[in-house]
């Protein structure tokens, strides 16, 4: 298979100072969650070194934490994996992120500065531009600096690094819906509300609003199933 050209690099802004390891690491995951590399699939490391555009070390520090997340499996006497997807891996990945993602919506409500609340609606303005051209892969990427602004918005390091591992799984299973246009228009209100939320620092709309946009993805998850 071959990555595509925009999910084989990151923005010369972004790569800016990252170091080799850092920089492997993001790019194979970002091909792992936009589904270049299918679950399921067997990589050779040679092959992804070519297609990532990276070296043998870089690469294999990435599969090591990549498989610490739960994006890869190292099978012994088989290789490299990438991580099959499951509606039960799914449903428990929505129960967790509910309680993680209600939490980091308070947290972030009591914070939030108007800054903030600008790079949100600015990165949801970006999504929906992606929507309407249908770039799949841009839509993915601007979504997960959505959710990390978010993140970042709590205040809270040991919230962030969860949620960074639990959003980069779903966004797997996201995937897998995106064929249905209807369903980005929802994530984009959804988004929305969010924001709206998060401006008026209403705790418990904010937390409401992640609720309904999780549940969601998961009503699209099944019907999609």
């Amino acid at each position: 298979m071959t990555v595509d050209a925009e999910s084989q690099s990151l923005p010369t802004a972004e790569e800016a100072g990252l170091s080799l390891n850092e920089l492997a690491y993001r790019r194979f995951k970002q091909a792992l969650v936009t589904l270049s590399y299918k679950p399921g699939e067997y990589l050779n490391t040679a092959q992804v070194m070519s297609e990532l555009d990276m070296g043998r070390t870089p690469i294999n520090q990435a599969i090591h934490r990549l498989a610490n997340e739960g994006l890869l499996q190292v099978i012994p006497r088989k290789g490299v994996m990438v991580s099959p997807l499951s509606m039960d891996d799914a449903l428990e990945l929505i129960e967790v992120r509910l309680a993680n993602e209600m939490l980091c919506m308070r947290l972030a409500s009591k914070r939030i500065t108007e800054p903030q609340i600008a790079a949100l609606t600015a990165l949801n303005q970006q999504i929906e531009a992606a929507c309407q051209s249908r770039d799949r892969v841009r839509m993915m990427t601007l979504d997960h600096a959505f959710h990390q602004e978010l993140a970042l918005i709590a205040g809270n390091n040991m919230l962030a690094d969860i949620l960074s591992v639990l959003h980069a799984r779903a966004q797997r299973f996201w995937a897998s819906t995106l064929s249905r246009e209807g369903h980005m228009r929802e994530v984009i209100e959804e988004h929305r509300a969010i924001i709206a939320a998060l401006a008026a620092q209403d705790s418990d709309a904010a937390a409401n609003a992640a609720e309904a946009h999780i549940l969601s993805f998961r009503s699209a998850l099944l019907h999609e199933g």
